[in-house]
């Protein structure tokens, strides 16, 4: 899966805002090339973590997944505790228990920062894991959306 695969299958789940930090947009240089996946069906940018991420190099202290090589990015997905018990067999506080190694394209793993929030990541995300993304982007977007709906409902009140 491509990049650019991945923005237009999230985008067709309904009600996402992309978000893609380039040079002078006001956003923090560290971001720029990324993309940022949020349910935010009014276009607003709500005030929560977005329900996936694509990031195209290394940060600081997540080097792990060697995001330096040339045509590398990293899939990253909240799609819950239960998701990620379903994947990798662990509850997220045993992350750091899984081997994984963080660099192998076309494979599943915890993230290597935010395992312990059940994140998952998939570094260049191909044949083997683009069935098991499908799923992931969907479960994290409808519980982004549910999550939404909640504080839109609450918001009423």
């Amino acid at each position: 899966m491509e990049i650019n695969e991945i923005i237009e299958f999230a985008e067709n789940l309904g009600g996402v805002l992309t978000l893609s930090p380039r040079p002078g947009d006001g956003t923090p240089e560290i971001s720029w090339g990324d993309t940022f996946f949020y349910y935010a069906p009014d276009g607003v940018v709500p005030h929560t973590q977005p329900f996936a991420t694509i990031v195209t190099k290394d940060y600081p202290d997540d080097g792990s997944s060697r995001l330096d090589r040339p045509n590398t990015f990293r899939l990253n997905i909240f799609a819950g505790k239960e998701a990620f018990i379903e994947r990798t067999g662990h509850t997220p506080r045993d992350h750091a228990t899984i081997p994984a190694d963080p660099s192998l394209a076309d494979t599943l793993f915890p993230h290597p920062v935010y395992g312990a929030q059940a994140w998952l990541a998939v570094v260049n995300p191909g044949p083997r894991t683009a069935t098991a993304v499908a799923d992931l982007l969907r479960c994290a977007h409808r519980i982004a959306r549910s999550r939404y709906e909640r504080r839109e409902s609450h918001a009423d009140n």
